[in-house]
């Protein structure tokens, strides 16, 4: 017999409640099973979903199959049709040690081959499960779950639920406990994380939490924010961009599109101008700061003109890094009701998104030439810059640590440096020194 495997499909916030459930199935005592943490983003990710799950199978034909994530959530009785397939678990059960102990003691035969229930209805996040997952420099670490928003391409509050909130204490504690395990570096993630706080006492934001992340972890050397809705960022984030420089200086931002009229109709909060502005305060705030965002190519109706609007949103925000998202229906979402652009003219936008997001990063990694970064080491010769930037390095470093180097070029898609010095006691020093 041997310990469950795992396959996580999607988002970073599913590869944490994979580290979640691999200490839930240990606790529980579960044996020879393949679990597969799925994605619902897209009609593609389900599709890949399905063909993984077959792989599976193939390559372990004895063991049990049980499919989970936001795909479970949202079409739970496709994979419970699938004749790999032994369970489907929800995203609320998959997080509860009871589902793993009743399928331990009793897989075949008495437990249910579909648990799945009303996400709506979960109140709570699991982010107390774990202190966090990654490499030995970075740690990520879940403050929020699920979204109230209502956007017309998306299926993801209906396998996320709504927006729920980690208490700050919580995440305090936790990032205590990663600092003193080592880790110098930690990102918050969540699937609408600047919604966070809305249902805590007091309806504290997202800037609330960051900065009492670091006034109270003073030996934390960096914080980073993962992806940011940018009409939602308050106050207090906005402070926290211009005094903390221990927040890093690179936002991803959920942009979705260029033009005005495709916004209304994808029902974003934001239009064209809004991004704008906000891309143009932060960088005057921190003048390093660098974004990457999220783009659709080919939403229903989007014509020509409309694309080039999204085209020309990279060069007017001085977007760098670009996750393009060719468009494809999610049923049971009202875009997939509306007229919908031809499969080939989609391939064709999205591939000119990723050529103009290539050159974008192209220029923004040239500039860099000549200049110093603080990198932090994720394997003896690579690492990344404050702005995320990926840097090699030809003298072996010790992982985890961060270095001043010197950029000297670039090679592809990463930069080429060599070691100044070793800062980490200076990066500990600046910590300290800044959240007093």
């Amino acid at each position: 017999m041997s310990a469950p495997r795992f396959t996580t499909l999607g988002c970073r916030l599913n590869a944490y409640e994979t580290e979640a459930m691999k200490e839930l199935t240990a606790e529980a005592g579960l044996q020879n099973a393949v679990v597969v943490n799925t994605c619902a983003v897209t009609a593609e990710a389900v599709r890949k979903a399905r063909q993984e799950i077959r792989k599976l199978r193939r390559d372990n034909p004895g063991a049990r199959l049980i499919v989970t994530g936001c795909a479970a959530q949202t079409e739970p009785q496709t994979f419970a049709a699938m004749a790999e397939v032994d369970a489907v678990i929800g995203n609320s059960e998959k997080m509860r040690p009871e589902t793993w102990a009743r399928l331990s003691a009793d897989f075949i035969g008495e437990t249910e081959a579909v648990q799945v229930d009303d996400i709506m209805s979960v109140t709570e996040t699991a982010g107390h499960l774990i202190d966090g997952f990654g490499t030995r420099s970075r740690a990520y670490v879940q403050v929020q779950n699920g979204c109230d928003h209502r956007c017309t391409f998306c299926i993801i509050p209906y396998g996320r639920g709504n927006s729920r909130s980690v208490p700050a204490g919580v995440v305090v504690d936790q990032i205590k406990r990663l600092v003193a395990r080592g880790y110098h570096e930690v990102v918050l993630t969540g699937v609408d994380l600047t919604s966070w706080g809305g249902d805590l006492p007091a309806e504290p934001r997202l800037g609330d939490l960051v900065m009492r992340i670091l006034r109270l972890v003073p030996e934390l050397a960096r914080l980073r924010i993962s992806s940011i809705d940018s009409i939602e960022v308050d106050h207090a984030l906005m402070e926290a961009i211009a005094t903390e420089p221990r927040l890093m200086p690179h936002l991803h931002l959920s942009l979705q599109h260029g033009d005005d009229l495709i916004l209304k109709r994808m029902k974003r909060r934001h239009l064209r101008d809004d991004a704008i502005r906000f891309c143009e305060e932060a960088r005057r705030l921190r003048p390093e700061m660098t974004f990457g965002a999220d783009i659709i190519a080919g939403f229903p109706t989007e014509t020509d003109a409309h694309f080039e609007n999204s085209l020309k949103l990279v060069e007017a925000c001085g977007l760098t890094w670009l996750h393009v998202f060719p468009y494809s229906p999610r049923q049971g979402t009202p875009a997939a009701r509306m007229p919908q652009v031809d499969g080939r003219k989609i391939k064709e936008r999205a591939a000119r998104l990723r050529l103009t997001g290539e050159r974008a990063v192209a220029r923004h990694l040239a500039a860099q030439v000549g200049h110093s970064h603080r990198v932090l080491m994720e394997n003896p010769h690579m690492g990344r810059t404050e702005q995320f930037a990926e840097v090699t390095l030809a003298d072996a470093q010790p992982e985890g640590q961060i270095v001043t180097a010197r950029i000297d070029g670039v090679d592809g898609h990463r930069l080429i440096a060599s070691v100044i010095r070793s800062n980490q006691r200076d990066a500990t020093r600046i910590a300290v020194r800044t959240s007093v």
